[in-house]
């Protein structure tokens, strides 16, 4: 390896956290103290940018270097194609011990977020025996190809709902979350050299934090009783008022705060078993969370800042703690961890200006570094969730709205500019209006159209067409008789 080997890598993922929730970002709820700590080490970015507004098409960017439209997975092709490598692949050959711990439904062999990880504790190892094995490993990867298997992903992730709710009921949280720090701290013990990515599921709905922490920070409110189901709200079957929705984030809090525990008890091992200084330590959200604002829940149908600017923390001797202003890419840490570890990379070469340990005005020194790009394509899984839940109560949706539009966006820190499918263009000036309420004109604003321009270039590079997704062929011929029994008995498909 290079002269950087040696240095270990904890990669931490906070899922659906939002950055304005967490007090090293002006918080004024003491959400966590264990990330305050942290904070005073590392460097806080202000201005970190996700590719997506959900969790396959970001981490798939995180692992890969890649935005969504170039490596594929999205929720028009949910998985992560044979062809790309991905950041654990390029480690592992160079040589590092690898490990992935993650109860996200979608972080699995099914999509290939895991490829090149040694050692991996999934989603589908909290379901009972076998069940799933063989069946969405054979299946997954045709849901693009056959409307009716999409059914496969939006039960995938209902289900992922179901059993995150049962084990998080009661008094305890999400059961995998201590699982994991363990078997990190186990994973860490065991080896010398190590890149260790988690994934913490606790803020994701449904919230169902442990008592102690729901009994600070949601006094009184009842977990069973609030609305949990995004899809509900937005598809206007329910309605929440101003108490629900105080209920509902103070639940989220909680949830939070749960996560910071349990990262600060596996910070306080590393800090006594001499893994802290050897170790770089990036603590990111994949996306952030709606609750009512833009008239939205959750973290579908929009493109909007709680969703996309992200919290980052990254602990490494090359970087100064302290507050970075300057606009960076989630993208970026895979380049960075390839720097840190001194792997050029199987796949994306490494690109030292993308870096975050790149030298002050080098980073991001390339033709529209200066904007983040986002990308949201057809939302086909929350759509039959959505569409479901206003049949129900005898809705109809309209078809022209953001639940059925693709949307694409040029952001910098002053202005972003937003393009949908199916509904109007959006463009605001975040320096003024960082809620993104008064709507801007890029004939109207230079700012504004500075980054529409960018969009622009940014589409014509990974192409600018939105086609329609996927078609009907019959993928069931070569799919084993066992493999389809054990979908129907599941009910994925008829």
């Amino acid at each position: 390896m290079s002269e950087t080997s040696g240095r270990n890598v904890l990669f931490v993922v906070m899922d659906t956290v939002r950055k304005d929730r967490l007090t090293p970002y002006g918080y004024d709820r003491p959400t966590t103290p264990g990330l305050d700590r942290f904070a005073e080490e590392a460097r806080v970015y202000e201005q970190a940018v996700a590719p997506a507004p959900w969790t396959l098409p970001v981490h798939a960017s995180m692992f890969t270097g890649l935005y969504p439209s170039e490596h594929g997975a999205t929720q028009e092709d949910p998985y992560l194609p044979d062809e790309v490598s991905t950041l654990a692949e390029s480690l592992s050959a160079a040589g590092y011990p690898t490990a992935c711990y993650s109860s996200n439904a979608w972080i699995t062999p099914y999509t290939r977020l895991t490829a090149g990880f040694d050692d991996q504790d999934n989603f589908f190892e909290v379901m009972p025996g076998d069940l799933l094995s063989g069946a969405l490993a054979d299946a997954w990867q045709r849901i693009n190809d056959n409307d009716r298997l999409r059914a496969v992903a939006n039960r995938l992730v209902e289900l992922g709902n179901t059993l995150h709710e049962h084990f998080a009921g009661g008094e305890g949280a999400d059961s995998k979350t201590p699982e994991v720090v363990d078997r990190t701290i186990d994973f860490m013990d065991d080896n010398e050299e190590f890149f260790a990515f988690i994934n913490l599921m606790d803020a994701h709905l449904p919230y169902y934090p442990p008592g102690e922490y729901a009994r600070e920070f949601a006094p009184g409110a009842d977990p069973a009783e609030v609305c949990q189901n995004s899809k509900e709200y937005n598809s206007g079957a329910r309605d929440i008022d101003e108490a629900e929705w105080r209920d509902i984030r103070g639940l989220y809090d909680a949830e939070i705060r749960h996560i910071d525990a349990e990262l600060g008890r596996l910070f306080d091992w590393m800090r006594e078993h001499d893994r802290w200084e050897d170790t770089t330590v990036i603590v990111c959200a994949d996306h952030g969370e709606l609750h009512g604002e833009h008239g939205l829940y959750g973290h579908e149908f929009c493109i909007y800042d709680p969703l996309v600017n992200v919290p980052l923390m990254v602990k490494d001797p090359d970087l100064e703690p302290g507050r970075d202003e300057g606009q960076v890419e989630l993208l970026d840490l895979y380049h960075t961890v390839l720097d840190v570890a001194g792997v050029e990379g199987l796949g994306e070469a490494l690109d030292p200006k993308r870096s975050l340990r790149a030298p002050t005005g080098e980073h991001r020194g390339f033709d529209d570094g200066e904007f983040a790009f986002v990308e949201y394509h057809r939302p086909i899984v929350e759509l039959k969730q959505l569409e479901s839940k206003a049949t129900a109560a005898g809705i109809g949706l309209e078809r022209d709205s953001r639940f059925y539009s693709r949307m694409r966006a040029a952001r910098r820190p002053d202005a972003k500019f937003i393009r949908n499918e199916r509904i109007a263009d959006e463009a605001y000036r975040l320096d003024s209006d960082p809620g993104e309420t008064t709507p801007v004109s890029p004939e109207d604003d230079e700012a504004v159209a500075e980054v529409a321009s960018a969009l622009a270039g940014f589409e014509s590079r990974v192409g600018e067409e939105w086609d329609d997704a996927g078609g009907d062929g019959d993928v069931l011929g070569d799919m084993s008789d066992d493999a389809r029994q054990r979908l129907q008995d599941l009910g994925y498909m008829e």
